[in-house]
């Protein structure tokens, strides 16, 4: 089982979220999956990430989830860490679901649990990661707390890194004033990393960050790796730089531009860098013949193909 150390070793950096491709027929491609990863690997991402979000489990069934699991733990091969993730599942299917994705050989697992309309309680959140850090190391996702109080989200934290011993990580989705709060409270204790934009990522730093999740490590993996550098050197020129050169462009001119979302923009640039295919199964969006054409013209003006 991976120790503390190491989860925070391979959460350093840039991170690869996996973006599940599709064929047009709407079949998980397994062949482009194995592509992905092995790019991102060589790209330098220490950890391969599955998520409900990037990784399209809104459009998986539960069997999906679990073949898709397995897949990318052989496909790593132990060339770097790999965190499976649930499907916002109740305790007892997301206990099944870790001792699955222990006896298939993933590193730790990402739990977002169940909290429609608000249905959880402190004790109940509490108890649920409780159950799933007996069987697997677990990453707790900040997501579903951005509709909760602030300090009900940070009691819940707190609790969780007094009380649960077997939570490694937590990925931060919320950032801004929470990020900050939560690097404070728990970065002794869990590896720290975010997502969403570079600028987003920026402001964890100084409390607590040791990683954040990047689109370029698929794009531009240097840009990526650039980025990180110069925040640990406390190069702001440069830092400032490539969010001027990079992050802003990308979300103002191209994430922002095409419809679908910026998933369905990530899914063209996969298949543009021959990675994959453009393709998510319906009733998501996937981008036409004009504008993957329009999107290819976008990335060689900025130098990214």
């Amino acid at each position: 089982m991976i120790s503390r150390e190491e989860a925070r070793h391979a959460l350093t950096g840039p991170i690869m979220s996996l973006n599940t491709p599709f064929f047009a027929n709407g079949e998980i491609d397994y062949q482009s999956i194995s592509q992905i990863i092995d790019f991102t690997i060589d790209a330098g991402s220490k950890t391969i990430i599955l998520t409900s979000g990037d990784s399209l489990y809104t459009l998986l069934t539960d069997a999906e989830v679990a073949e898709l699991t397995k897949f990318v733990v052989a496909q790593t091969a132990g060339r770097a860490m790999v965190v499976a993730a649930d499907r916002i599942w109740w305790t007892g299917k997301d206990v099944e679901f870790a001792k699955y994705a222990r006896e298939v050989g993933a590193d730790m697992v990402m739990v977002l649990p169940p909290d429609w309309a608000g249905s959880c309680t402190e004790d109940t959140l509490v108890a649920h990661y409780a159950a799933v850090a007996e069987h697997m190391p677990v990453m707790f996702v900040t997501n579903y707390l951005g509709q909760r109080p602030l300090a009900l989200s940070l009691q819940v934290l707190r609790r969780l890194r007094d009380e649960v011993d077997g939570i490694y990580a937590v990925k931060d989705d919320i950032c801004g004033e929470f990020g900050r709060r939560l690097g404070l409270l728990v970065h002794e204790r869990w590896a720290v990393f975010a997502s969403g934009t570079k600028r987003e990522v920026l402001n964890n730093v100084p409390y607590g960050c040791d990683g954040y999740m990047s689109c370029f490590i698929l794009i531009k993996p240097e840009v990526a790796h650039a980025f990180w550098d110069a925040v640990q050197a406390n190069n702001l020129p440069q830092v400032r730089k490539i969010i001027a050169d990079y992050d802003i462009p990308i979300w103002d001119e191209l994430f922002s531009v095409f419809p679908g979302s910026f998933d369905a923009v990530v899914h063209g640039i996969l298949e543009l860098k021959g990675l994959a295919q453009r393709w998510r199964r319906k009733p998501y969006y996937s981008l036409n013949d004009r504008e993957m054409a329009e999107l290819a013209d976008l990335m060689q003006g900025k130098g990214w193909l």
